[in-house]
């Protein structure tokens, strides 16, 4: 099922995500009407917030071109598409800059500031404890998404220059989806 997509200027994506508490068929659901909903609007992450809930859930899926040759050796061993359940980033190294968007700004994109490569766990849709390491898009998703579930979106990331260029397409979508 296809779920609305919360734009700029919902509180919910302001909202700091709740743990799940167990992975039980309705968080299955969720995760899987969530995949569905961002394969239908072209995204390649989709955290909960984004669809107007709070479970700490996000779910990805990075097309294997999509990712640079450098990286794409060293996150091959990961299966996508990716559900994270309650996760959590132990520990991160690097740094990349680049081109960042997401389906709640639709137009508005920036280049954003991230680690190179990130290593977090989460539960799976098994309810088990799964640790991955992971660079390059990937890793720029999964902080994307992360940050997404503690109430913060990209646009904080920027800068007040890169935010004074945004501004006025910013104002509009915040009036359009107050």
């Amino acid at each position: 099922m296809l779920l609305p997509i919360c734009k700029y200027g919902n509180e919910v994506l302001r909202e700091r995500a709740t743990p799940v508490g167990f992975v039980d068929e309705n968080i299955q659901k969720l995760a899987a009407d969530m995949l569905d909903t961002m394969y239908a609007a072209k995204g390649v992450g989709l955290a909960a917030e984004q669809v107007g809930r709070t479970e700490r859930l996000c779910v990805i899926d990075i097309p294997p071109d999509c990712e640079k040759e450098q990286y794409r050796e060293r996150n091959a061993a990961i299966s996508m598409p990716l559900v994270l359940i309650n996760p959590e980033i132990l520990s991160s190294e690097g740094e990349q800059r680049g081109d960042e968007g997401c389906l709640s700004f639709p137009g508005i994109g920036a280049k954003v500031t991230r680690a190179e490569t990130v290593t977090v766990t989460y539960l799976d849709l098994q309810s088990q404890r799964q640790t991955i390491t992971v660079s390059g898009l990937l890793a720029r998703c999964v902080q994307h998404e992360l940050d997404h579930l503690d109430g913060v979106v990209f646009i904080d990331k920027l800068s007040s220059v890169q935010k004074l260029t945004i501004a006025s397409k910013l104002k509009k979508l915040a009036k359009e989806n107050e």
